[in-house]
């Protein structure tokens, strides 16, 4: 049957996260431990027995092993549906007063990004931005996940050396070569005037709640930065 790139990588992470060998799995689903090393490599296909099998002892849905749905049960998962912690009060996903003031300010700002990404209309700029964020929350998350040094990082596909290696930060640098490639193409294909007013009054008019929120973040990561920088310079 037919694959694709996803599925070695699911196979694999959902052997790691119940903190089993390949040779323990392989027995359990009656197959040889050189044939799943096969399929957890990527270096065969199996037929559709064995990802029956694979779906019933890892309790997922075929969808989910064949990376045709993010949700372990098959359900395919749209924008309308997703869970939003920031328009919930209340919610549990509450902290200090710090974190919560940091969140709203990010949130806030990265539905105005996504907001003129939209309007601009190019989903390879939308695609990169994505990927280019989702690396980061990735790195915090895990560096959060793993500073006790009691976690088991078989929760995560990629290999702890591959991780402290800079293996995201590389992926973030080519997101973000992606998303100027995107913006370029943008202005070759419909020009400048295709991209939305963005100085400090479009925003405030277009965006009355939430452009204080990106204005206070270009305002404090430019004081930061230049902090760094006139530091660095009288070393």
């Amino acid at each position: 049957m037919e694959l694709n790139n996803n599925f070695p990588r699911t196979l694999s992470l959902l052997r790691r996260e119940r903190n089993i060998s390949q040779r323990v799995a392989a027995a359990d689903m009656g197959i040889s431990q050189a044939l799943l090393s096969h399929y957890e490599n990527g270096a065969r296909e199996p037929g559709l027995a064995f990802v029956r099998k694979a779906c019933d002892y890892y309790h997922v849905s075929a969808d989910f092993l064949l990376g045709r749905s993010m949700d372990r049960e098959g359900t395919t998962i749209v924008a309308e549906e997703l869970y939003d912690a920031s328009a919930e009060k209340g919610n549990v996903l509450r902290g200090s007063v710090a974190a919560m003031l940091n969140k709203k300010l990010l949130v806030n700002s990265l539905d105005m990004l996504f907001d003129l990404l939209g309007k601009l209309g190019s989903k390879d700029a939308i695609t990169a931005a994505s990927n280019y964020l989702s690396d980061a929350v990735y790195k915090m998350f895990r560096h959060l996940y793993r500073a006790s040094g009691t976690q088991n990082e078989g929760f995560f596909s990629i290999a702890p050396n591959h991780f402290l290696a800079g293996c995201t930060d590389a992926d973030m640098t080519w997101s973000e070569a992606e998303y100027l490639d995107a913006l370029s193409e943008q202005v070759k294909e419909k020009g400048k005037e295709a991209f939305p007013t963005m100085n400090n009054d479009a925003l405030r008019q277009n965006y009355p709640q939430a452009s204080q929120s990106l204005l206070q973040i270009v305002h404090t990561t430019g004081e930061r930065v230049n902090r760094a920088v006139e530091h660095r310079g009288k070393k």
